[in-house]
């Protein structure tokens, strides 16, 4: 029986619930090592004109404290994506440009003497005006942030693809609106962590940090910190509190430890607390879309114009503008929309820096999408799905390359949307919206088509370089995954790869595919995904995120534990006398197909290979230790039009839901909601189906109630769980989930990642089934009861919604 496509419980679960983890926080640190506590800016904007230690400097116990002019001397700052003079320390020095941001660090021989004397460093500050709004930190009078820019706008591109203007010239109706995605984050139990130690001999640094990739963050750190990449040794855990994107935004922290811990002479630690986090770690950026739509008068879409504005706030730290540009080859879709035109605009405000969260950039491009694509229908009174039908790709087109680029694997839309409507789902959704409409209830349906990219090509963010530049830096593309599989003298046979833990189930798939290869049982499998830059493989594809587990590092460990077995055949076949293609891997043996009493022990053949390297074929290595790098010719740098893979598999989502709104209170009652997912080949139906829910939570949650606010002065308001409300289980609906399989042909396993979709999906349908239930137009998300509330004041009950 196959292995792959069971519901295998995870294996991670036992040291997880019973208390046994092994997080960051958990690893002993060296005798000695000093606490560190940052002193962050109380201002958005303003100048530092004096930093006086003294006063901290006399408490027993502070070892030393460092501001930004000690961290400029020994760094240089953060590299951009972009050439332009938007400059980084680890450290302010003469300027802060947000809320909360880094001023200085205090090292003490505990936190709580740290924390206590951080209090007593004097930092003057000149306040400047802040802005906060994206589109006023366009005005050419607004405040500027940086003083090389001419303005607060950096990087502007503009892209067309087949004759947009043409297409709008002739089109029956143009339908055009304008979106508001919120700035939000998603909050992992565990916070950043960075123990870090400088090494005087030889001049590098030696860091553990929970740190999640991508990996092209480190030679980002290593050349802030003045030395070669074998200098920085980085280190990760063997568990995690989980990330959902943030984690990638410890990296300055990292940096900013290792120079604390240069200066210190000591080993330093820090462990961010949750106050730190929510103000400054990082979160997805606000994004304002005006979407518009030429249109036939049976609603197909003829071509489609997207004025992207995203607001980065103060600083644009690598890998971003990510979000603006992860889907870009995809920006039509799950649609088959042959004319495209897209402005993307990038813009700083007085704002904690954005980065990567989970789902990036797919939740503010089908929020635009999605409500587009409703608003259609409401404009030719046409019923809403119609339009979605007519307008998704046809089964027969894939692999479909859309008008940005993007080369779809495989799908069949259509037959997905007839299966999550089918059985009754879509019958029940009318006739609860009837019923409660007739007793004078507000209720409305949305819908949600969206495509789930999965292993980003690391050459979609010179998308934002124009063609000249992009041929003076050369071709960027690729996402290259690595894994070994190494089977010891007795047979045990354990995995490494390039994907640190960050809590998905990866240990259990990883330790199925490598069992289905070598006919063990997963239980067999030890499974050790710790990153050790300093001698583990790794590229600067590697980390957690992009949903690249399925589509890259699980096809590199299948790869590796296939030559493995390649292997092991060719030594079997010799000593049982048979054919190498006569070999089989079952119930822990090695033996003949068409004789299986003709068989060796797995843990004996494996042994030959240690043991008895003069039994084994001619011209074979001893030992058993493959590792397999796995970099998809698909995954091509961008054309000279711009055109871009964004990723290497598209997997496709169809959500459908019902809403009932309180009007006196202004509740949005999620009553009923159906995922239909197609992710190609499933791994384990149990980690997808936990992965499905995490990621329904949260878009749940941008969609109702989670979002980063800062008053007109640029102060953080969210900065507890009080003001930032993360649902609990209490306020999670229960959802329907649905799967169908068109396997992917661009990968061995044909499998596609599937943990970010309804991040992307949840917010567009939940938001459409809002407008629907108050015939409304303009939904703001999160759909907060004031929000909800005035929007009904607008739409008072006299009012048919659509």
């Amino acid at each position: 029986m196959t292995l792959l496509g069971r519901p295998i419980k995870r294996k991670e679960d036992f040291a997880l619930l019973t208390g046994r983890g092994r997080f960051t926080d958990d690893v002993p640190v060296a005798a000695g090592t000093l606490s560190a506590h940052v002193i962050r800016s109380p201002h958005a904007h303003g100048l530092i004109r004096k930093v006086d230690k003294s006063r901290a400097l006399a408490v027993p116990g502070v070892h030393c404290v460092i501001d930004g002019a000690d961290v400029r001397r020994i760094s240089d700052p953060f590299l951009l994506a972009v050439k332009e003079p938007v400059t980084q320390w680890a450290l302010a020095s003469d300027r802060v440009r947000y809320f909360g941001e880094p001023v200085a660090v205090v090292l003490a021989s505990d936190r709580y003497r740290a924390e206590d004397a951080a209090a007593l460093v004097d930092i003057e500050y000149e306040p400047l005006p802040a802005v906060i709004d994206p589109l006023q930190a366009l005005d050419a009078n607004a405040p500027r942030l940086h003083d090389g820019l001419s303005g607060n706008e950096i990087g502007p591109r503009n892209f067309v693809y087949g004759d947009p203007g043409r297409a709008f010239a002739q089109a029956g109706m143009i339908v055009k609106l304008t979106t508001s995605y919120p700035r939000n984050s998603f909050t992992p139990l565990e916070c950043f962590v960075v123990t870090a130690e400088y090494r005087p001999g030889d001049g590098s640094y030696d860091v553990l940090s929970n740190f999640q990739g991508p990996f092209s963050a480190h030679p980002v750190m290593a050349r802030s910190l003045r030395i070669p990449g074998n200098k920085l040794r980085l280190r990760t855990p063997a568990d995690s509190g989980g990330s959902f994107g943030i984690k990638l935004s410890v990296f300055p922290y990292i940096v900013l430890m290792a120079l604390a811990s240069r200066i210190a002479g000591k080993p330093v630690k820090w462990v961010e607390d949750r106050l730190e986090h929510l103000t400054a770690a990082s979160s997805g950026p606000n994004r304002i879309t005006i979407a518009e739509a030429a249109v036939n008068r049976d609603g197909r879409v003829l071509a489609l114009r997207l004025e992207q504005i995203e607001d980065y706030g103060a600083y644009l730290r690598a890998p971003m503008p990510g979000p603006l540009y992860r889907m870009h080859g995809a920006s039509t879709g799950a649609y088959d929309i042959p004319n495209l035109a897209i402005t993307n605009r990038i813009v700083l405000t007085n704002k904690a820096p954005a980065a990567l969260i989970r789902g990036f950039g797919g939740p503010q491009l089908y929020l635009a999408l999605e409500r587009l694509m409703q608003r259609i229908a409401e404009e030719l009174h046409l019923d809403p799905l119609d339009v979605i039908r007519r307008n998704l790709i046809p089964p027969k087109a894939f692999p479909y390359r859309a008008a940005a680029g993007a080369l779809y694997d495989s799908g069949d839309y259509r037959r997905a949307v007839d299966v999550a409507i089918a059985d009754g789902r879509l019958d029940e959704l009318q006739q609860r919206r009837d019923a409660a409409r007739a007793a004078g209830r507000r209720y409305g349906i949305g819908y949600a088509a969206v495509v789930e990219p999965g292993m980003s090509n690391m050459g979609y963010l010179s998308t934002l370089l124009t063609p000249a530049a992009r041929e003076r830096a050369g071709p960027k593309n690729g996402a290259v995954s690595m894994a070994t599989v190494n089977v010891d003298p007795l047979g045990a046979v354990s995995v490494t790869a390039d994907v640190p833990v960050q809590g998905q189930g990866h240990e259990t798939a990883i330790s199925q595919v490598v069992a289905e290869q070598l006919g063990l049982n997963p239980d067999d499998i030890s499974v050790h995904l710790e990153i050790d830059t300093a001698k583990d493989q790794w590229s600067i594809a590697s980390g957690n995120y992009s949903c690249r587990f399925t589509p890259g590092a699980a096809v590199a460990v299948h790869l590796a534990a296939r030559r493995v077995r390649d292997k092991l055949a060719r030594i079997a076949a010799k000593q049982l006398n048979v054919l190498a293609d006569d070999i089989e891997f079952a119930d822990g043996e090695v033996r003949s197909r068409s004789n299986p009493d003709n068989a060796l022990s797995f843990g004996r053949a494996a042994g030959t290979a240690h043991w008895s390297p003069g039994m084994l074929p001619d011209g074979m290595d001893a030992g058993l230790r493959e590792t397999a790098v796995w970099n998809p010719p698909e995954l091509e740098p961008p054309d000279d039009s711009d055109r871009i893979n964004t990723s290497l598999t598209y997997g496709f989502i169809f959500d459908m839901c019902g809403v009932e709104i309180d009007p006196v209170i202004g509740a949005v009652h999620v009553d009923r909601y159906y995922s239909m997912h197609d992710a190609g080949k499933l791994l384990n139906p149990m980690l997808a189906e936990g992965q499905i829910r995490g990621a329904f939570a949260q878009g749940l949650a941008a969609a109702l109630y989670e979002e980063f606010i800062y008053d007109q002065n640029g102060i953080f308001q969210s900065a507890n769980f009080a003001d930032y409300l993360v649902p609990t289980a209490c306020e999670i609906p229960p959802m329907t989930t649905m799967h169908m399989e068109t396997p992917s042909p661009f990968t061995p396993l044909g499998a596609k990642g599937l943990a970010e979709g309804n991040c992307m999906s949840v917010p567009a349908c939940i938001a459409n089934a809002i407008a629907d239930a108050l015939g409304s137009e303009d939904i703001r998300l999160p759909a907060t009861p004031p929000r909800i509330l005035e929007s009904i004041s607008r739409n008072p009950p006299g009012k048919e919604p659509g």
